[in-house]
């Protein structure tokens, strides 16, 4: 599997941030892999968004596997921007929150819709990976 292929079939992304007094911020989040940009859903009230208002440059890391040779990981930097043009973004949700969801018809999936106000949309400039 190549690097892309890699990223667009994983589900989970560690996001970096870097926050007040240049501590990081390190998160979980879903993500869509599409185009060479990452999307990720969220609520410009949370601290990655807050985050990267204030600095765009963002780190991320997707990885698998403990014992060689299972051991795969892409790590990602570069700069990030908000996109909050409603339309947008809801747009971009609906398709991130289907990597996870059969349907956009259940609670959850309503709940997170309805509360993603903007996408982080990551530009990357850098990939190092491994693969043991």
């Amino acid at each position: 599997m190549n690097r892309d292929e890699f990223l667009r079939s994983q589900k989970i992304l560690r996001l970096a941030t870097i926050g007040k007094s240049k501590m990081l911020h390190i998160v979980p989040v879903w993500y869509r892999y599409s185009k060479k940009r990452i999307h990720i859903g969220t609520n410009t009230r949370t601290r990655k968004a807050r985050n990267i208002k204030k600095n765009k440059r963002v780190s991320c890391c997707i990885d698998v596997g403990i014992n060689a040779p299972e051991i795969y990981g892409v790590m990602i930097q570069g700069n990030a921007n908000l996109i909050l043009e409603n339309n947008k973004v809801k747009r971009l949700a609906k398709k991130i929150l289907l990597r996870y969801f059969n349907t956009l018809d259940n609670k959850s999936a309503k709940e997170l819709l309805d509360d993603t106000d903007c996408i982080i949309e990551i530009t990357p400039e850098k990939f190092s990976v491994w693969s043991y």
